[in-house]
């Protein structure tokens, strides 16, 4: 997989992040940390871009600038890969994925990635089941013969669409999947080649509400005893709920799933380094929900939420001056 360094920087958080005060110019030295995030259709990939621009404005080192990067990916698992591989120095990663990367399970049995480490839990990731109104899908069972992305094999969202499916008492044979990615999957409904789409992300998600915005759409509930049983063996997966107005013609509350993404990196970043993205972040982050909704979800005192594999020194450090956990 290859990644651009490149960063993203949307027109309105262009114009509230130039408001922050940038570091100062320190001529001694310049030190890069990246952020792997997923496709432009999800959330991961412009409030990487948005962190990416509050940390090289904010962080601070001693004698050093630090820049940071923002690189477009292919979302969880894939991105956990990269962390341990040491390729990247951080990455947004789904609880559920970075739990079972660091163990060695489902799509890690090939190798623990035990050299993970957790920067701080970011904001929940909705699941959103998501067809056209006129699709004729109105429960889950009802994707039986109908054709379903659930993104590239092996990632987070296929497993999620398989558990999903088994819980429902289905199999993968019952659908014809589809690997597109968010946007893809979007342009492919747009067209009446795909009937669903299944999207974890952050509300509003770009691409579901760019589908809404020229067609009339139904979110899928994802609720019942079947998602009770899913959240058996899947724990991390929340309750959830989609506001009613959180897309065109979405004018009713619809029952779901969630989980929390957080922000990740491996046990060879330094630990000076960590504890100065991590204190840009959370001492930030109402600069952060000015320019991403998503940006109002993240806050200190959820910083552990969800985490359950070891914290990084930097970033344990920062919590412990601040009383994380108390």
């Amino acid at each position: 997989m290859t990644f651009s360094r490149r960063q993203f920087l949307g027109t309105t958080a262009a114009a509230t992040l130039a408001g922050i005060a940038s570091a100062p110019a320190l001529a001694q030295g310049r030190v890069f940390f990246g952020i792997a995030t997923g496709g432009t259709g999800g959330t991961y990939y412009p409030l990487g871009g948005m962190l990416a621009q509050l940390i090289s404005n904010t962080a601070e080192l001693p004698d050093t600038k630090v820049s940071a990067t923002a690189e477009t990916g292919n979302a969880s698992v894939a991105n956990a890969q990269l962390l341990g591989r040491g390729e990247i120095e951080s990455a947004f990663v789904a609880a559920d994925i970075l739990d079972a990367a660091y163990r060695g399970v489902n799509q890690f049995e090939d190798g623990a990635l035990d050299n993970l480490r957790a920067i701080g839990a970011l904001y929940p990731e909705t699941v959103q089941l998501v067809v056209r109104a006129d699709s004729g899908i109105e429960t889950f069972e009802d994707l039986k013969g109908k054709s379903v992305s659930s993104g590239s094999p092996g990632s987070g969202q296929w497993q999620l669409l398989g558990d999903l499916l088994e819980a429902h008492g289905m199999a993968r044979e019952d659908v014809s999947e589809d690997y597109s990615s968010f946007a893809q999957s979007v342009d492919k409904i747009k067209d009446g080649n795909l009937d669903a789409s299944l999207i974890t992300a952050g509300l509003p998600t770009s691409s579901v509400t760019d589908l809404a915005n020229g067609h009339d759409i139904r979110i899928v509930p994802l609720a019942g005893p079947a998602i009770a049983k899913l959240q058996e063996t899947q724990p991390y997966y929340a309750n959830s709920v989609i506001p009613a107005d959180s897309y065109k013609g979405v004018d009713a509350d619809v029952e779901t799933l969630a989980v929390r993404a957080i922000w990740a990196a491996h046990e060879d970043v330094p630990e000076d380094l960590v504890y100065a993205v991590t204190k840009a972040l959370y001492e930030n982050t109402e600069t952060l929900g000015q320019v991403h909704p998503m940006g109002k979800q993240i806050s200190l005192d959820k910083a552990l939420e969800s985490v359950s594999i070891p914290v990084h020194p930097g970033a344990e450090k920062y919590y412990t001056e601040k009383g994380i956990p108390e």
